[in-house]
């Protein structure tokens, strides 16, 4: 049922945002076996007003990082504050969360799984157990599997994994002792969000 739940936000919003990492990359992806928007209308077509276009790429930042609304509208109170640059900053807010930054780093397929692993206590930060999702991550933390999750089932085969992931510029792994180490504040992000009409959703809605 929650995979189900998933798949159908991703319908919804008509872009897969990769929330069960595995089956996104399969045939079984919803996205691929029913390309339209769940429900009985879905196949039609319809035309979206700005305010829709505005909501679903506010759905889509949000769903994506798995974070509630009230925490995206206070992550676009506290980016607003530099009006210059707000979308960015909005985004580098969001990629400097912890349960992102263990995503990011390979440590888990999904984000919603990333979200687990802290909150289960599995992930330290600067060697200390962090259980915040939230948490934000500075320049020079380390990010690491705690030593007594390492015989953990989903950690055994990590360390291999590991080799081959696909690094932000932002950060640098040590596969062997399963830490990451925050190199920079992100500054970019491989997925593309239309950050602007978030910002303009934000503004008239607030």
């Amino acid at each position: 049922m929650i995979i189900h739940a998933k798949e159908k936000k991703e319908r919804a919003l008509g872009e897969k945002l990769f929330l069960k990492a595995h089956r996104c990359s399969s045939p079984k992806c919803s996205m691929i076996r029913r390309p339209y928007r769940p429900g009985v209308h879905g196949k039609n077509r319809r035309k979206i007003s700005d305010f829709g276009t505005q909501l679903m790429a506010k759905q889509k930042l949000k769903i994506t990082y798995g974070v509630s609304e009230h925490k995206l509208k206070n992550i676009f109170k506290e980016a607003s504050r530099n009006p210059a640059a707000t979308g960015e900053k909005m985004i580098e807010l969001l990629e400097r969360r912890l349960d992102n930054t263990v995503f990011r780093a390979g440590f888990a397929d999904s984000r919603p799984m990333a979200h687990n692993l802290v909150s289960q206590g599995h992930i330290s930060v600067n060697g200390k157990r962090t259980r915040i999702p939230s948490f934000m991550i500075r320049k020079g933390d380390k990010i690491g599997i705690r030593l007594e999750s390492q015989e953990r089932s989903f950690a055994k085969d990590l360390k291999e994994k590991a080799k081959s992931i696909s690094l932000p510029i932002w950060l640098s792994l040590e596969s062997e002792k399963l830490t990451a180490e925050v190199k920079a504040i992100p500054k970019e992000t491989d997925m593309i969000f239309d950050v602007s009409r978030v910002i303009e959703f934000f503004s008239k809605n607030n």
